[in-house]
């Protein structure tokens, strides 16, 4: 990866103090982290705002199934020469970006990300994460977890506050890393029991959003939102997938980084 893309944390904060308690722990946990630009925007005038999408590499080293993605907002204060600074983390590009662009990051500005290795297999895909990256407040994010083994994927388990119907929604990115390309679906649940079951088992396809069928000549009618996300019977099973699960890897194998950045 380009060493530019390295995180130096160069901010332009020398001269500026943090606002509060918060701002201020959140910076010295920045400085004390190993994490890696995919995607930044500083605004004008004066550079008032920072939003920043980082690889958090040390978060492969931790406990298994944690998200690697982190967002990072700056708001500057020149007159009063302080600064506000606070972070998110996520499993997936499109929900670290859509808590950008709530804090007033322009979505076209975040959406490119830095690793050119790997691309968005199909229009559904870019739709989807288009979706996610302009919900604003639409999702409630449930659970999120991520596999650096194979099947190397995320998913995020989410509530859509938007759905009359099937509102519990899982997000699944699945990696071909011989291809160089990634995949991103959308699948609707009745309930969080159910989106568990699927995410515990795979046995079926991931069930379609219902609206998707109302969309009359868009990509989401595309037939491979029905694909099956079915696991090699060499891959292991998605351990418990609960809020304060604990997931271990295999013995003796270490994490590598995400597929995405290697």
């Amino acid at each position: 990866m380009n060493d530019s893309l390295h995180f130096a944390f160069d901010f332009d904060l020398d001269e500026l103090a943090p606002a509060d308690a918060a701002s201020e722990e959140e910076l010295e946990r920045l400085w004390s982290g190993d994490r890696t630009i995919l995607s930044q925007h500083h605004s004008a005038p004066n550079g008032s705002h920072s939003f920043v999408l980082a690889h958090d590499r040390s978060a492969t080293w931790g406990i298994p199934g944690s998200p690697q993605l982190v967002a990072i907002a700056v708001a500057r204060d020149l007159s009063l020469s302080t600064f506000t600074l606070a972070t998110s983390h996520h499993a997936t590009a499109a929900f670290a970006q859509s808590w950008l662009v709530e804090r007033g990051c322009p979505p076209e500005q975040i959406a490119p990300v830095g690793s050119d290795r790997v691309k968005p297999a199909d229009d559904l895909t870019v739709q989807v994460e288009q979706q996610i990256r302009e919900s604003g407040t639409r999702y409630e994010v449930l659970d999120t977890y991520t596999s650096d083994y194979e099947p190397s994927e995320t998913w995020t388990l989410a509530r859509d506050s938007s759905a009359s119907q099937v509102p519990v929604r899982v997000f699944h990115e699945e990696w071909n890393h011989d291809a160089s390309t990634y995949t991103m679906r959308e699948g609707a649940f009745t309930d969080v029991g159910a989106a568990r079951s699927w995410l515990d088992d795979r046995s079926g396809p991931l069930p379609q959003p219902p609206e998707y069928t109302s969309r009359s000549g868009t990509v989401l009618q595309d037939r491979t939102a029905r694909i099956a996300l079915t696991r090699s019977a060499a891959a292991p099973t998605t351990p418990n997938t609960g809020l304060d699960a604990t997931r271990t890897p295999p013995p003796g194998v270490r994490r590598p980084v995400q597929g995405r950045l290697l």
